[in-house]
């Protein structure tokens, strides 16, 4: 942790971090409801949301689409640190959001799949044929949980499927260097799933770990949630890990887990960027900061992105 350094502070639960060519940084602030560009320390507000913009990432037409999990019940902690909570009286509902970069329009892409409304929409990645796999964490209230999936769909509005279901809160999602594999984390559980790609949203049926074609990915002892994640350029997932702070890096190949710990307990994203993608930029929520730190290996380029 010495070697990290501080990109910007006083953000409103941040998430959802890309890296952009130009040097600058996007991220989403949940609790203000707000897509923010970060440069040189300076943050400016992008597009007004609402509700609880989630994961963020650029689409084939250079767009930045957005989860938006429909907001949270925000409370804060005597140190001043911010958690989320249950679904709020306000909440919005879930969506895909579509914002055009250069003039701020806000264009709302999905609500629904098939009549089923999108609960909370939280991580997304696009694959090389222009379309993205979503998840939907769903909302929580005193006495029950939405019973959520993984969705696939395309960037021009035209397709929307639910491809796996249920899931416990799918959180994180990421492809392999090649595309081939599709990774989803489960934060209550605090799993990662492997699933095979037949083609673009088409899974390979074979029954693995799970029937559906999930195969686990040995993870670490003891107790701790999933957040989101990225892939690094060798495969390996790096998964933002909450409660006990960190990064933790699975090998969908095998070997030992590892543990990059961090000095906030809802350390929730990481992205990699600048010169080789050597850079890992990592949101650190309830003290509002983006933090980076050098990193031992490349990341993955993203899809209409990085590459």
């Amino acid at each position: 942790m010495s070697e990290l350094t501080t990109v910007a502070t006083g953000l409103k639960f941040p998430e959802g971090p890309i890296a952009m060519p130009d040097g600058s940084l996007l991220v989403v602030e949940i609790a203000r409801g707000t897509l923010t560009r970060i440069a040189d320390g300076e943050t400016e507000v992008i597009a007004e949301l609402g509700g609880g913009p989630n994961g963020a990432a650029i689409g084939p037409d250079g767009y930045c689409y957005v989860c938006n999990n429909g907001g949270f019940q925000w409370h804060t902690a005597r140190d001043g640190r911010v958690f989320p909570g249950d679904e709020p009286e306000n909440y919005s509902s879930g969506r895909i959001e579509v914002v055009d970069l250069e003039t701020r329009r806000v264009e709302v892409l999905y609500t629904q799949c098939n009549g089923q409304p999108l609960r909370g929409p939280n991580d997304l990645v696009f694959d090389a044929h222009g379309g993205f796999w979503f998840t939907d964490h769903g909302k929580q209230r005193p006495r029950e949980r939405d019973r959520t999936g993984v969705f696939y769909a395309k960037a021009d509005g035209s397709l929307i499927e639910e491809v796996i279901f249920p899931m416990e809160g799918p959180n994180g999602i990421g492809l392999s260097p090649d595309g081939s594999e599709l990774y989803i984390a489960e934060t209550h559980t605090g799993r990662l799933w492997a699933y095979e790609l037949d083609a673009p949203g088409i899974l390979r049926r074979k029954a693995r770990d799970k029937a559906d074609g999930g195969r686990l990915i040995p993870g670490r002892p003891g107790y701790y949630l999933f957040d989101s994640l990225a892939v690094d350029a060798d495969g390996r997932v790096c998964v933002a890990t909450l409660l006990d702070g960190g990064i933790t890096i699975l090998d969908p190949r095998g070997g030992d887990p590892q543990h990059v710990p961090m000095p906030d307990l809802l350390t929730t994203n990481i992205c990699f960027g600048g010169n080789d993608l050597r850079t890992a930029y990592i949101t650190l929520s309830s003290t509002g900061q983006l933090v980076s730190m050098p990193w031992p290996t490349a990341g993955t380029p993203l899809n209409y992105l990085n590459r």
